[in-house]
Order: C-alpha cells, then structure tokens, then sequence
C-alpha cells in the first residue's frame, strides 16, 4: 500500500539531520537560513496568498520580521489559494476527511490528510507531501533520545517492542495516521504497532491493553496519567518500559507520577498538526527545538519578540519541510520559554519550556461507587464529532454537573447546547458515569487561558 514514502528523499532528510545534530551554532544558521529563502521563493511564486504577503520583501530570513503573522483561519478561508498544488481543493479534502474508513490512505497518490480542529472554527486541513514526510520520520527516529541498554544491542530493530498509541482513532488525526503509516512502512511489525480508543469505556480498554501487552505506551499526559491510576489499582498489568508523551503540556508532578505507576521511563516531546516533530527530549530532560527545520517566534500579545528566558504570550511557527502547504509567521497559541544557557547535553539546538495547553481530567461520580476519570481530549473529540461544535468550554461544578459554555445565542445555541447536551450524557453514561446534569450557559465568549488558546475542559475551582 502507498505509504507517501520516497526513499531517496527519506535518506537524504536522515543525512542532513544528522549532520545538523553535532553541527556548530554558525552551521545550524546557516542551515536555517538556507531553508528559510527556499520556502520563501516556493511561497512567493506558487501560493497566491504569501506571494501578496511576500510583494515586496527580500527572499532572506529578514522578509520574516517585515510579514505580518498570519492565522489559520484566514488561511483555511483561502485554503485554495494558499497551497501551491492547484490540484488540492478544500471541498474535495473536506469530503475525503468526512469518510472514516480512508484514514490514512495517500491523497492523490501523494499526499498525506490530517486534520486538527484546534480551539475554534471548523478543523484545520494539513497536507504533507514525501519531502515532509521524510523530515518529520528522520528527526523522529534520530533525534528521540537514545537508549543504550542490552535489549536495544540485542534487538537494534525493536522488533520486540509492542507499540499501543491510546488516543483518537476514529477520525483524520495526525497521530493514528502516523501509527498507521508506520504499521505499513514497517509491514514486519505490523502486528505489534496498535491503535486504542480514549473514547472507549475505561474497562473495555483496559482489557484491550491488557490483551495486546504493549512495551511502549505513546499518549496525552492527561491519558497517561488516568491509565497510571489504573496500574495503581492493579487492573493494568501491562510490560511498559516507555511511556511516550506528546500534544499536551507535562509537568514534573505528573511525569514522577506515571513513571512510579509504571515502573517506565517517560519520554516527552513537543509536536502539533502544523510540524509533528517540533522538540524532542535529551538525556538531561529539557526539550531541543528542531531550528534546522522550523523556526518558532515567542511573541507577547502585540505580536512583538520576546527574548530567552521570559515567557511568551503565542508563538509563530514556520515549518521549513513543507513547501505544498506552507506555513510562514503562522500564530500558534502556545506560551513558552526559550532556554538562556546551553543545555548540558551539549546540543546546538536551542532549548525550550513549553507552558500551554493545560486542561483538566473531569472526575465524575460513578455508577459502580467509584469516581470515573474522563479525559479533556476524549470530552473534546466528542463534542466536536458528536456535537458538530468547535468553540466551547466545558466547566465540572460538581461530581455530577457540567457546565457548556457556547458563543452561539438564540434557537442556533440552543441547538447547539441540545447537540452538546446528548452526546456528553451519552458518552458519560457508556463510560459508567452516574445520571449526569449538563446546563448551558450561551452567548458567552469562550475564556482563553495564558497560553492564549481556551481552557476547553476544566473543574471549577473553589
């Protein structure tokens, strides 16, 4: 099955990582800047929106702090004329993305299709070509820290590791596509790379893991964390040795916590929808941001730049692998804080604190006498699956009420409210959740946490 894969560009991205791994800070800019003015000319001259942002700016890095930001919306409103393949058309990749069962499958016989919903608006599409593709599997596979214990002398491979990503499964995320493009690029392991639902009854997918027992776990910290409560328990009985984490922010507190419940070496990593390989995680636990492939602006709130050391208000991402999609002074919400010193470790790569996107785990009143955990990320994928809604907030008030907070006013909020109302007590109830209360509270603009993306799940403090 096509899998998007070119093997000479694939062997050409490992070399230039590597090479970029032990290269000098001059070496690294250099790099960059070199990246930086090839996506500039492919943007300027084949993308209708950035070759209007780009008129009349030099084709160095220095045309970056010249172009005003720019936000998914607005791109996705003129999706068509910001790729630079006009044989992509957002209808045409809305109906593919609509279909489940062609999840993973190449687009065109060479693309990839994901989609990420993000905090409001519809969900954003990405595409990403083999030359992406290629970048985003070499700083994945040479840049994860490197383990020098027997079993990986032993079994250089890992065809002994038993691979369950637990999170989405049920729609065109990049995380499931990408376990299942490995499933198929490495078909020999095919039947120990697994995907599991969040969105499952926690018995039924504790059983799941049980059965399949996995060596490595990689999920959400907030899964993470409610899985560890189910090895404390004693009903996980699972072989884990890793725990990969990524897509929501891990703190010291719960890293200690699902590495003790396991017995596992947690592994962190800082990625999104727009570059899955941001950041990876070296032996002394700070994240390296891939700068030879991205560059990434802390900004405050007026869109100025903050220096290393303070924390910002967002971020501007430009992805330096895609040039199908590209992606220039693109705001992501994120708040972080770039390291001042260099890391111990002694990597050229800058450092990097990433601070946003916290969001509660819901913990409601069970049928069964116990409480039961419901993940942000399951509340969040329901609600924008079951109810059709992308601009919420969802707000425990007790063991058995949640409040929706909606923008929409009048019969449309109603609507909307009942949508949210049905598929929240629908999925609670399969979950083992007692009778639930859901209220709504409508025409209330959605509060936006530090990070500058909406706290979308989380328990009202008293």
């Amino acid at each position: 099955m096509n899998t998007v894969m070119n093997p000479f560009l694939t062997a050409q991205a490992a070399a230039a990582v590597v090479s970029c791994s032990h290269a000098s800070a001059q070496a690294l800019a250099l790099a960059q800047q070199q990246r930086v003015r090839a996506v500039l000319t492919m943007a300027r001259a084949r993308s209708v929106v950035y070759g209007e942002r780009l008129r009349g700016l030099p084709d160095d890095a220095s045309a970056l702090t010249r172009m005003a930001p720019v936000a998914r919306d607005e791109l996705m409103q003129r999706f068509d004329d910001w790729v630079t393949d006009p044989a992509l058309r957002l209808d045409e990749l809305r109906a593919f993305t609509a279909d489940p069962a062609r999840i993973g499958d190449p687009y065109l016989d060479r693309y990839l299709i994901w989609e990420s919903s993000g905090t409001s608006g519809a969900p954003g599409v990405f595409v990403q070509d083999a030359a992406a593709l290629a970048v985003y599997d070499a700083l994945e596979t040479l840049r994860r820290r490197p383990d020098n214990s027997l079993r990986r002398l032993f079994d250089p491979m890992g065809l002994t590791e038993r691979l369950a990503f637990v999170g989405a499964t049920n729609g065109h995320f990049a995380s499931q596509i990408n376990v299942q493009r490995l499933a198929r690029l490495q078909s020999w392991r095919a039947s120990s790379i697994r995907s599991f639902s969040i969105l499952q009854p926690m018995d039924r997918l504790v059983a799941e893991l049980n059965a399949f027992a996995p060596t490595v776990i990689a999920t959400y910290p907030t899964a993470a964390l409610v899985l560890a409560e189910q090895v404390q328990r004693g009903r996980l009985t699972v072989p884990v040795r890793e725990i990969w984490t990524g897509g929501e922010t891990l703190g010291q507190t719960a890293r200690a916590r699902i590495a003790q419940a396991f017995g596992a070496e947690v592994r962190n990593s800082y990625g999104a929808s727009e570059f899955l390989a941001m950041g990876w995680e070296c032996d002394h636990g700070r994240l390296h941001l891939n700068t030879d492939w991205l560059l990434l602006e802390p900004v405050d709130d007026r869109q100025r730049p903050v220096p290393p050391g303070q924390v910002s208000h967002a971020v501007l991402l430009t992805n330096l692998a895609n040039t199908v999609q590209p992606l220039i002074r693109y705001a992501l919400g994120d708040q972080v804080r770039l390291g001042v010193a260099p890391c111990a470790c002694g990597s050229p790569l800058p450092s990097i604190e990433v601070l946003g996107r916290h969001d509660d785990i819901l913990r409601l009143r069970g049928t069964a006498g116990h409480p039961v955990a419901l993940l942000p990320l399951a509340i969040s994928t329901v609600l924008e699956e079951g109810a059709g809604v992308f601009d919420f907030q969802v707000v425990q008030r007790d063991d058995h009420t949640l409040l929706v907070r909606l923008p929409e006013q009048g019969e449309l909020g109603k609507q909307a409210l009942a949508r949210c109302r049905s598929a929240l007590m629908a999925f609670a109830s399969a979950q083992g959740v007692a009778p639930l209360r859901v209220i709504g509270s409508l025409g209330q603009a959605v509060p936006r946490g530090r990070s500058g993306k909406a706290c979308r799940v989380q328990v009202k403090r008293v």
